[in-house]
C-alpha cells in the first residue's frame, strides 16, 4: 500500500510540475490581452500563421482556433493579408495549404490567403514568412498563434525580423465571442497531398529536430 500510495504522489508531482512548467511558458491571460489590445490600432501587412499536422479526420482543436483567429484579425482589418505556413511535416499534408483550404471556406477571400510550405518547425514558420511577405513586398508582419508558441518565439521574432515584428496570440473569449458558431466545413484536402512525403521523425535525428526548434535549420536564403 506505502509502495501504491508513494507511486501516486510521484505521479501527482510530476503533473504539478508539467502544468506549471507550461503554465510558466506560455503568455498570460492578462499579457494576452494586453499584445491583442496593441493590435487593435495597428495594420498589418501580413499576418504569418504556423502550421498544425492534418489527417484525413479533419483538423484539430488547435488548427481550427488558428484559422478562426486569423479570420477575425482579417475582418478587424488588424491584418490585411494572411500567410499560413508549414511544409508536410509528421503527415503527408502540406500544413500551410490545409489551412489556406479551411480559411476559404470560412470566408477569408482568396486573395488575401498566401501559404509557405518549406517550413518544419516553428522558428522556419515565422522566418520564412517573412523572407516571403519581403520578397512580394509586404514589410509589415505580425505574428498570430496560440498564447504559448507566441511566448516561445517572441525573442526570436524581435531579434532575427525586427523590433517592430507585432505579436497576437489567441485571446480565447474573445475569440469565442466573435466567432460562435466555428464550424467544420469540409475541404479538398486532397490538394495538399505530398506523394514524396517522408517524415521527418525518419530524416533529423532528434537531436537535430530540437536545433530546429531553436532556429539552428533555418535556411536563409530560403526565398
Amino acid at each position: 500500500m506505502y509502495k501504491i500510495n508513494g507511486s501516486s504522489v510521484i505521479i501527482t508531482v510530476f503533473i504539478s510540475a508539467v502544468i506549471i512548467l507550461l503554465n510558466a511558458c506560455s503568455f498570460s491571460a492578462k499579457t494576452t490581452e494586453r499584445y491583442y489590445k496593441k493590435a487593435l490600432a495597428e495594420s498589418y501587412d501580413m499576418i504569418a500563421v504556423p502550421g498544425v499536422p492534418f489527417t484525413e479526420a479533419g483538423w484539430d482543436s488547435t488548427m481550427k482556433a488558428r484559422v478562426y483567429w486569423a479570420k477575425h484579425l482579417y475582418d478587424r482589418g488588424i491584418a490585411k493579408n494572411i500567410m499560413f505556413s508549414g511544409s508536410s511535416v509528421y503527415s503527408p499534408y502540406y500544413e500551410g495549404e490545409i489551412m489556406a483550404l479551411y480559411a476559404l471556406a470560412i470566408g477569408i477571400p482568396k486573395e488575401n490567403i498566401f501559404t509557405e510550405t518549406k517550413a518544419q518547425h516553428s522558428t522556419e514558420n515565422l522566418y520564412y514568412v517573412y523572407l516571403k511577405s519581403k520578397k512580394l513586398g509586404f514589410t509589415k508582419l505580425a505574428l498570430a498563434t496560440d498564447p504559448f508558441q507566441a511566448k516561445q518565439l517572441k525573442r526570436f521574432a524581435r531579434v532575427r525580423i525586427g523590433e517592430n515584428t507585432g505579436i497576437i496570440p489567441i485571446v480565447f473569449d474573445t475569440l469565442s465571442i466573435v466567432q460562435p458558431l466555428m464550424t467544420n466545413p469540409k475541404i479538398e484536402y486532397q490538394k495538399a497531398y505530398n506523394s514524396n512525403f517522408v517524415s521527418i521523425k525518419s530524416k533529423e535525428s532528434f537531436w537535430k529536430r530540437l536545433r530546429g526548434t531553436m532556429g539552428k535549420n533555418i535556411d536563409y536564403n530560403a526565398y
